[in-house]
């Protein structure tokens, strides 16, 4: 159903299995935004502070994912305001209830960015924060959405996803795209809002120019088709069942698609929003990975038992710069489970070299022995 080759299928299975069992949730947010809605103002207050103390209990029992954080609402109009307010109680309440300790990967995200000015008060509701909770100076770091048209190009035609990251004072650490609100910035119909769309890839694109070489790590969006059927109760007919599993197939097979295109455009990261979607994001990225995996390994043997030349292998010409490539195809997929340190391994690597994650290092350390 996910398009796996039936040969790497049963590997497939059992490492998303055993990915699920020890770590199914790599990163969280807390929702403050789109999909939390719309509440009173006490009612959210009181939940910015019940959810501040459900992630200091969850830190506390050591069951935190290694990435968490809180999306507040976005700071253009209205809703400044109430975003600020929200940050304030979540952000003293975890820093109270942890004894100043946020959890390592804290991070606070911040949808439908129109301006660097609107990053500059975030950072400065940091700054203010920070010596009022005892916290150390730059403990809280953000991540722009990139969710509107403003985002990428300003009215006069200059760049701004750079001005993001300067407006971030060295405190932006992630950039994700939101796929929904930028199609309908772009003036697509809802039929024709999609992950696979060419806005979408443009977008992208420009994300990666803008942010290539500075760290910044990159998410896609999430599959908005949510994988439950039409039918629900306990008394349902057997064809109510079918249409139901339909459904869900019908949802993970375009899950699993969007994935593809993501990881093939150069984006390794994305969003889930049903707990049923995790297991096919394992899947189609282990595939991916695992697909891949007999090319890569033939193409960084060739580098590494021969690197003073550039080499031809079959129809394929690697230089040095592909190298680094290369070695980043084996680092990614080592860093979520799908391929083993054996497999990695197999490419005439040492383990000190894999963990030294620079190909310019190991063909200087090479040329030297």
């Amino acid at each position: 159903m996910l398009g796996i080759a039936p040969a790497l299928a049963g590997t497939v299975h059992a490492r998303v299995v055993a990915k699920l069992r020890r770590e199914a949730v790599e990163d969280l947010r807390i929702d403050f935004e789109d999909g939390y809605g719309n509440r009173g103002d006490a009612e959210e207050d009181g939940h910015a502070v019940q959810a501040a103390e459900e992630l200091a209990r969850a830190q506390a029992g050591g069951t935190l994912p290694p990435f968490s954080g809180i999306r507040i609402k976005s700071l253009s109009g209205d809703l400044g305001a109430r975003s600020l307010r929200t940050l304030s109680l979540f952000a003293g309440t975890l820093a109270r209830a942890t004894g100043g300790r946020l959890p390592p990967g804290f991070v606070v995200t911040l949808p439908k960015v129109t301006s660097p000015e609107q990053v500059s008060v975030l950072i400065d509701a940091f700054e203010a924060l920070e010596p009022r909770l005892a916290l150390a100076a730059g403990t809280l770091k953000m991540e722009p959405m990139v969710e509107v048209t403003q985002t990428v190009l300003a009215p006069d035609g200059r760049a701004m996803l750079p001005a993001l990251l300067a407006a971030a004072r060295g405190r932006c650490v992630a950039a994700h795209f939101g796929t929904y609100d930028y199609t309908a910035s772009c003036n697509v119909t809802a039929l024709h809002q999609h992950m696979r769309h060419p806005a979408c890839d443009f977008a992208k694109h420009m994300i990666q120019v803008a942010y290539a070489g500075t760290g910044i790590w990159l998410s896609d969006g999430a599959t908005s088709l949510v994988p439950a059927g039409p039918h629900h109760g306990t008394q349902l007919t057997q064809a109510e069942r079918q249409e139901n599993l339909a459904a869900v197939h019908a949802a993970w097979r375009l899950q699993a698609g969007d994935i593809r295109h993501s990881l093939e455009t150069g984006f390794y990261q994305g969003w889930d929003m049903h707990p049923a979607q995790i297991p096919v994001r394992y899947g189609a990225v282990y595939a991916f990975f695992l697909e891949g995996l007999p090319a890569a390994s033939e193409r960084l043997r060739n580098f590494v038992t021969r690197t003073s030349q550039a080499t031809v292998e079959g129809e394929v010409f690697d230089d040095a710069a592909t190298g680094q490539a290369l070695l980043n195809f084996f680092l990614r997929g080592l860093n979520c489970g799908a391929l083993t340190e054996e497999e990695a391994l197999a490419t005439g690597l040492t383990a000190a070299e894999l963990r030294g994650r620079s190909f310019a290092a190991i063909l200087a350390g090479r040329r030297r022995s």
